[in-house]
């Protein structure tokens, strides 16, 4: 089900999500769109891809510019300057502060096999 759609160039941020290994697409956003993190589906050209989006501001590292970040599953490619699409398909949760880097990264993983589980039930997402 799609909840919302919107599109951009990847930006380079902050590079806080390569570093805490799970690289992240960094799109502006012009639309109102509430904070979490969400199953998306990325497309890129004329191939979309399963994916997970957070939307809002990073609590966890005090930052206040409100974006995009979605963490493209299983892919490996530069994006930088290119344009995208997202489609937010399911809200997994809430955005909130996390006390350390490492219950943040706990906890993208666990949402990333959310993701996983939701699009197990659907052959026709490419997977890389």
């Amino acid at each position: 089900m799609l909840m919302y759609k919107f599109w951009g160039k990847v930006r380079k941020h902050n590079q806080k999500g390569r570093r805490l290994g799970f690289s992240t697409a960094n799109l502006n956003l012009t639309q109102n769109i509430p904070e979490g993190i969400y199953v998306s589906l990325t497309k890129i050209k004329n191939q979309e891809y399963s994916s997970i989006t957070f939307i809002g501001t990073s609590k966890t590292f005090d930052e206040k510019k409100f974006l995009a970040e979605t963490h493209i599953l299983d892919f490996k490619k530069n994006i930088y300057d290119k344009w995208i699409s997202v489609k937010l398909l399911k809200k997994i949760r809430e955005n909130i502060k996390f006390n350390s880097s490492k219950e943040l990264i706990s906890q993208i993983k666990k949402d990333e096999q959310e993701a996983r589980k939701y699009f197990h039930k659907f052959t026709s997402v490419r997977r890389q």
